[in-house]
């Protein structure tokens, strides 16, 4: 299904039917979400993806009783890193220099001026910027999902702190920032399955500046 097509297609499924998504659809999504582009490649986020039914009623009794989290066959959970440090942004250059083969040193400037700009910044603007990231991961995840024509609904509708303590994310340094429910939509029962996808006007959204 080509990309437009797919998003014309997709939509925040309200209600799902509880088919299993098979698990090279899943593995695609996933894959996708790791090939999405982060700020200096850092990555600052990880991806926690859950069947297990008992963990999703608790997931759901604090994402304030959406059905979509316990009806879908996956529950994806976007949890960012909590804050920056030197250490954190090491391990990323040294995978990297790893992999590709070059000097041990080749990164070392970049990465004493990134960390010279993050530092100061505090662990507030830490998180929020890690946080950011995540999204753009979460939004190519969205994406692919319609590519293989499996429902997501998009949710910051969770409360995180509740979330974090199901899911162990402090002792990780991590925190929860985004929940995506994937599945199958349930038609019979879905009220928002066949209304019109409404997006703001093309002129209205575009500003061309020639």
């Amino acid at each position: 299904m080509a990309l437009i097509d797919a998003l014309k297609w997709r939509y925040a499924t309200k209600k799902m039917n509880g088919q299993a998504v098979p698990q090279e659809k899943v593995d695609y999504i996933l894959e996708a979400a790791k090939l999405a582009p982060s700020s200096s490649g850092l990555q600052p986020y990880k991806i926690f993806v859950i069947t297990n039914k008992e963990l999703k009623d608790k997931i759901r009794t604090v994402s304030f009783d959406q059905s979509q989290v316990t009806d879908a066959s996956h529950v994806l959970v976007w949890a960012a890193w909590d804050g920056y440090s030197l250490e954190k942004i090491s391990a990323v250059f040294d995978r990297t220099i790893a992999e590709r083969g070059i000097p041990a040193n080749a990164m070392d400037e970049y990465k004493q001026r990134l960390w010279g700009m993050y530092e100061p910044l505090g662990q507030e603007w830490h998180a929020n910027h890690a946080a950011k990231q995540a999204y753009i991961s979460f939004g190519v995840a969205i994406a692919a999902a319609a590519e293989q024509q499996v429902d997501a609904t998009p949710m910051e509708g969770f409360i995180p702190a509740e979330v974090d303590k199901l899911l162990g994310l402090s002792e990780l340094g991590l925190k929860s920032v985004l929940v995506l429910p994937i599945g199958y939509r349930d038609d019979a029962n879905d009220w928002l399955v066949n209304l019109k996808k409404v997006r703001t006007p093309q002129d209205e959204f575009i500003t061309e500046i020639k």
